[in-house]
């Protein structure tokens, strides 16, 4: 299983990494079975993503996803934040291995996953703007 430089470069140099203390919502997706954990902070200000972190517990590939998604949500709106799938962050990333694709659902799942606790702590529904969170296919994670 060969990851690209990118893959590398986001594992072994991860952006964004470590906790936030003044978030505006915070999302967690993950699930044991699969040995990955994601959790995803955004502070928003005027409907900006004006900061991003995350912890993740899990693979390489994992990592890597977490990092890259963050710098690609840095700094956008919510709405094109919400935009981003997980297709995007693979190719962001020069691709990933068949087998760590759930790697970028995750990344992806976890950014509606904060967007969605944004909402709810300012008493907005989220399922109406983010939808419902779906659970990953590969391992069964919402």
């Amino acid at each position: 299983m060969a990851y690209s430089a990118k893959v590398m470069d986001h594992f072994s140099n991860p952006r964004n990494v470590g906790e936030m203390q003044d978030y505006s919502g915070v999302g967690e997706v993950g699930n044991p079975k699969c040995g990955d954990i994601m959790r995803m902070y955004i502070k928003v200000e005027n409907n900006v993503i004006t900061d991003v972190s995350f912890m993740t517990f899990g693979c390489g590939a994992a990592i890597a996803t977490s990092s890259m998604a963050t710098e690609l949500i840095k700094g956008k709106s919510i709405d094109d934040a919400l935009k981003l799938t997980n297709k995007a962050v693979m190719e962001a990333l020069d691709g990933l291995p068949p087998v760590k694709v759930h790697c970028s659902v995750l990344a992806e799942q976890a950014i509606k996953a904060a967007v969605s606790d944004y909402y709810t702590r300012q008493g907005i529904d989220p399922v109406p703007i983010v939808g419902e969170l779906t659970e990953c296919e590969a391992c069964g994670i919402i």
